[in-house]
């Protein structure tokens, strides 16, 4: 599979990761790699895992994620 960010620019590199939310193949230059705490439902003991767990998104997710940067056409 090839990074699907490269291919819109007529480039080719191969994907080494595949973004956790639409799915598209993106290479090491264009793969945002974030912690994410990972959950369980809450019971006994702790609910809340102790390290953080990796999560790869594709520069569109990762841009669309941030929601500080927010801006609203009117």
């Amino acid at each position: 599979m090839n990074c699907y960010d490269c291919a819109l620019k007529d480039t080719t590199a191969p994907a080494v990761a595949v973004c956790d939310r639409c799915g598209c193949g993106v290479c090491l230059r264009h793969a945002h790699v974030v912690g994410r705490l990972m959950e369980r439902a809450p019971g006994s003991g702790p609910s809340v895992g102790r390290r953080l767990a990796r999560r790869v998104t594709c520069p569109s997710c990762h841009e669309a994620e941030d929601f500080d940067h927010v801006t609203c056409a009117g």
